[in-house]
């Protein structure tokens, strides 16, 4: 008889667990306000100002520039601290392809570095391998909503005489050493896309503490003006990038729930990595002690088939699936490997110097692939707003799959 859900065997869980977004009428009535005022662009009236202040003060910056999405947020901060044609900036090849476009959009070069596999952040002793004399800048990805070794690549980036610019998409409430993330390099880019856990469908934050870098971003936010001159004076080419009043009273009222669920994301995702540690072939993302507050927009571990007969990750995943798990196998390649690399389709955006062109058919980062291919197991940030015991329905069903190997191997 089958013990597994996946061969017609009973399910560990057959109740779902937390949805994504959480709202109430609060949130409706917040942006009603704004819709029956008639104010609705950033021009008009002061929400957008507000959550900036806010946000900035939760996360230890001294500015905040709201904008239209959490890719512009990274464009914009490159183009401020100078990032352009034929520049290098080093970025992790285990993220969002945003990261990656950002630098294109700016008609610079990513130059893709491994990670290290205890955290999935992009590695510091790789990154100083891969700088050349073209290297501009560095983004550390604060992957999963896990601070990137701020420490080491401050220091990096200090001897180097690089800029660093923090891609914390996923990381909004996050803190390295008591301090919020996003603005401990030069500059940083949140997004607050539906996925996030800080949502209000789209939208993106850029922080600084640096009053000449927050000009330029404010500026280049809003088509080119400059806080310092004329309405109608345009001092440098750029686009309408700004957030608007509907987005900012949502986004207000979601901030009145981050800490709670910011704080239940820490109990379980603490609790959930301490449970799987007990398992053979789970191996848990590592949290530093420099790490005061994991935003956890995902929780991740390390799957070694190894443990479990050899079954690949995939059907391991769809193991955990029919137990009523909501696991996911994460990205499917390595950003180098996306078409849009492959083909060099970067359509009106290119490098000043033809010779410096990457074959990135050519990249192979093994820790990188790993994750991708054989060992990333994710669980989205909604399933940790769930209780212990939902944390438990994961462990137990991991725990089954592991028992009931020989199983699963059999029928793969």
């Amino acid at each position: 008889m089958p013990h597994l859900a996946i061969n017609g065997g009973p399910v560990i869980r057959t109740k779902p667990f937390p949805t994504w977004p959480v709202y109430s009428e609060k949130d409706a009535q917040a942006v009603g306000e704004v819709i029956l005022s008639g104010n609705w662009g950033h021009n008009t009236a002061k929400r957008v100002e507000t959550f900036q202040d806010r946000f900035a003060e939760y996360h230890n910056a001294k500015h905040a520039i709201c904008v239209t999405n959490g890719t512009t947020a990274l464009v914009l901060a490159l183009q401020s601290v100078g990032v352009g044609p034929g520049d290098e900036v080093l970025v992790p090849a285990y993220t969002f392809i945003a990261t990656a476009a950002a630098v294109l959009m700016v008609n610079a070069v990513p130059v893709f570095v491994d990670i290290d596999p205890a955290t999935y952040n992009m590695d510091p002793a790789k990154a100083e391998a891969a700088i050349t004399p073209r290297t501009k800048a560095i983004m550390p990805v604060h992957f999963a909503g896990l601070p990137a070794d701020m420490d080491r690549f401050t220091d990096l980036a200090r001897r180097r005489n690089l800029m660093l610019v923090e891609d914390a998409a996923q990381a909004h409430g996050a803190q390295w050493n008591g301090r919020g993330v996003g603005a401990i390099g030069q500059m940083g880019g949140f997004s607050c896309q539906s996925s996030k856990n800080l949502n209000s469908g789209e939208g993106g934050i850029i922080l600084t503490n640096d009053d000449e870098l927050a000009k330029v971003a404010r500026s280049l936010s809003n088509c080119g003006r400059s806080e310092d001159g004329l309405w109608y004076g345009h001092y440098r080419l750029a686009g309408n990038h700004r957030m608007t009043e509907l987005q900012a009273a949502l986004l207000l009222a979601q901030m009145d729930r981050l800490d709670e669920q910011t704080a239940r994301r820490n109990d379980s995702g603490d609790y959930l990595t301490s449970k799987l540690r007990e398992i053979d072939g789970v191996e848990p993302t590592v949290r530093g002690p420099a790490v005061t507050r994991h935003a956890y927009h995902l929780h991740i571990f390390r799957y070694k088939s190894d443990a479990f007969g050899g079954v690949p990750k995939k059907r391991f995943v769809e193991a955990l699936q029919a137990e009523g798990i909501p696991a996911s196998p994460g990205y499917s390649m390595p950003l180098y490997q996306q078409p849009v690399f492959i083909l060099k389709n970067f359509g009106s955006y290119r490098h000043s110097d033809a010779s410096h062109d990457i074959d990135y058919t050519s990249l192979h980062l093994p820790e990188t692939e790993r994750a991708c291919f054989e060992e990333a197991v994710w669980f989205s940030q909604h399933v940790l707003l769930g209780s212990r015991s939902d944390m438990d329905d994961i462990v137990r069903a991991i725990a089954k799959i592991r028992e009931r190997r020989a199983e699963l191997a059999k029928t793969e």
